[in-house]
């Protein structure tokens, strides 16, 4: 059977009935938002920075959130320090290249995909950092076929990422910068510097044009990280991403995205299981930070990093439960297998920890006894 393609779509997602494309489970930035997109830029009457879509100040209304002057409302994507987007964007408004600091699950990747999404309309210049990331996941690599053939020329070059942004003026991304071995991460420095990538096979050069910038994600926290040279950290504007400051601020993180995921995923609303997003929040920090919300009593902290992003796979993966397996209303039981999961990832270790948590604090807090029964059964 033969399907016919239209030359502009991805092959990929040809369907072979009826040509159409397949609805992706997880669209892009700006695909997902591109009506806020939109919108924004039809209103946006600040000076916008050479192949900026956007001026600094409606990209910090993206990330943030606001009201227009139409009456559009943008939603926020990210829920934090105002000056922390500011400085970000303010830096990519330069020649300085921006990475964003923090804890894993600090939102890292989320805030970088929509930085670039605003800035340039497009977060898919990426580089997915790795312990087996190659040197040319970040200059070039070569078409062998080409090559061989013909020999070196541009036509057997395969541009990376990071070549694509430069020569466009665009924003690209590498994503756990410090997950890349340390001789692979200082290929960055002379394009951070120099603002050139040269090509001595060829004898050239790909300078960087106006609008190129590039953000970079770390942490230091997990395991296999390798720390930045001195001369490469050098090169960044560092921007650090706290957790959420209070529970109700990380309970309204966490509501907005599952609520955005579910509807991708036709699940009930969060909002109906608010008091369990509500519970899950409150273990997570609690263990955490070692201490209970009242000050009162000190527990023992797991060897997770129980982050807003694993609260957030916690609900969702509940929201599932109770819509398939439930009546649809998000309660304790649908929630403590993933709280039993995310807190003991040492079996040993860790499923002391969380024993000694469920009796000394969960067991006595009022209003908590069928969270108690539930997460008891689980971890029987």
């Amino acid at each position: 059977m033969s399907v016919s393609v239209d030359p502009t779509t991805d092959p990929t997602s040809a369907q072979p009935s009826g040509n159409e494309p397949a609805e992706a489970l997880r669209p892009h930035a700006e695909d997902a938002f591109a009506d806020e997109l939109t919108a924004l830029a039809a209103q946006d009457d600040r000076p916008r920075p050479a192949r900026w879509k956007l001026s600094p100040w409606a990209v910090a209304t993206y990330l943030l959130g606001g009201v227009l002057p139409d009456g559009t409302v943008i939603s926020p994507k990210y829920v934090g320090p105002r000056r922390l987007v500011e400085v970000a964007v303010s830096t990519l408004a330069t020649d300085r290249a921006l990475l964003l600091l923090g804890v894993p699950g600090t939102a890292k990747t989320w805030v970088s995909e929509h930085l670039a999404a605003a800035v340039s309309g497009d977060s898919t210049l990426l580089v997915q950092g790795t312990a087996g990331t190659p040197e040319e996941a970040i200059r070039y690599g070569w078409n062998y076929a080409q090559l061989l053939a013909h020999g070196p020329s541009r036509d057997a070059l395969v541009p990376s990422p990071v070549m694509k942004a430069m020569a466009e003026g665009a924003t690209v991304r590498v994503e756990e910068l410090t997950r890349i071995p340390a001789d692979v991460q200082d290929t960055l420095i002379t394009i951070l510097s120099e603002k050139t990538l040269p090509i001595p096979e060829l004898g050239q050069e790909v300078q960087a044009v106006r609008g190129f910038s590039l953000i970079a994600t770390a942490n230091d926290r997990d395991r296999g990280v390798n720390e930045l040279s001195s001369a490469l950290r050098r090169r960044f504007n560092t921007v650090v991403l706290p957790l959420p400051e209070s529970v109700e601020a990380e309970v309204d993180i966490v509501a907005r995205r599952v609520d955005q995921i579910g509807r991708s995923l036709d699940l009930p609303a969060a909002p109906d299981g608010i008091d369990e997003i509500r519970r899950v929040v409150t273990v997570f920090r609690e263990l955490r930070a070692g201490v209970t919300s009242d000050g009162r009593t000190k527990v023992k902290s797991p060897s997770g990093t129980l982050s807003t992003a694993e609260a957030i796979s916690v609900v969702t993966g509940g929201l599932a439960l109770a819509a398939h397996f439930g009546d649809g209303v998000l309660r304790a039981g649908d929630v403590a297998a993933g709280v039993l999961g995310a807190v003991v990832r040492d079996p040993a270790a860790d499923r002391v920890v969380w024993q000694e948590y469920l009796e000394a604090v969960v067991r006595e807090r009022a209003g908590w006894t069928d969270f108690y029964r539930a997460c008891r059964e689980v971890s029987a």
